[in-house]
């Protein structure tokens, strides 16, 4: 794939008028390229891969979360970076699943063109399809490099998205003690 994507950032070097033969430039396409494929490797990664069978009896039934999971995602629409944190968490039901699988999930969704919100969804739908959980809720903070560096160019500006599932749509407490104990660190 890389040499598929090499002549592209070739033609973009050029098309933005630098010279793609100048010394510094030489090897840039090829930089470039295998720079998308690490930053797009999501699309080569499946949620059973991810999970690799860490699924492990408990009888906890209480809230599990992981937070500020740290993510590096691109825009689709300007194919620039967006970093931020994601908050997950979720309700076992005869199950919990390993520690670090919950950060792997992210990874493998971030690293896919994005927008923000189908990011957010992706990652609680993927630990819900995983665990069965009885509620699954994901939060995501993010600064958005295509808002920050062009267009309206607002530095501090900053997103934030959530999605709720299961009891955590269901029960206005059990979203409120997810959102206290985010928020509490």
């Amino acid at each position: 794939m890389n040499d598929e994507l090499e002549p592209h950032y070739h033609a973009i070097l050029k098309g933005v008028g630098e010279n793609p033969q100048r010394e510094g430039l030489l090897d840039t396409p090829k930089r470039a390229a295998k720079a998308m494929q690490f930053l797009c490797h999501g699309y080569q990664q499946t949620l059973d891969e991810i999970v690799n069978g860490a699924l492990f009896e408990s009888d906890n039934d209480e809230m599990v979360i992981v937070r500020d999971i740290e993510l590096y995602s691109l825009c689709e629409h300007h194919l620039l970076p967006f970093i931020g944190k994601a908050h997950v968490a979720y309700m076992p039901t005869g199950k919990v699943l390993g520690l670090s699988k919950v950060a792997r999930i992210v990874d493998m969704y971030a690293r896919r063109l994005q927008i923000q919100e189908n990011l957010t969804r992706q990652i609680a739908e993927a630990i819900a399809e995983v665990t069965h959980a009885a509620g699954v809720a994901v939060v995501i903070e993010a600064k958005h490099m295509c808002m920050m560096m062009r267009g309206v160019q607002k530095q501090n500006s900053q997103m934030c998205t959530s999605v709720m599932l299961g009891a955590f749509r269901d029960s206005q407490n059990t979203r409120q003690e997810f959102l206290q104990l985010i928020r509490g660190h």
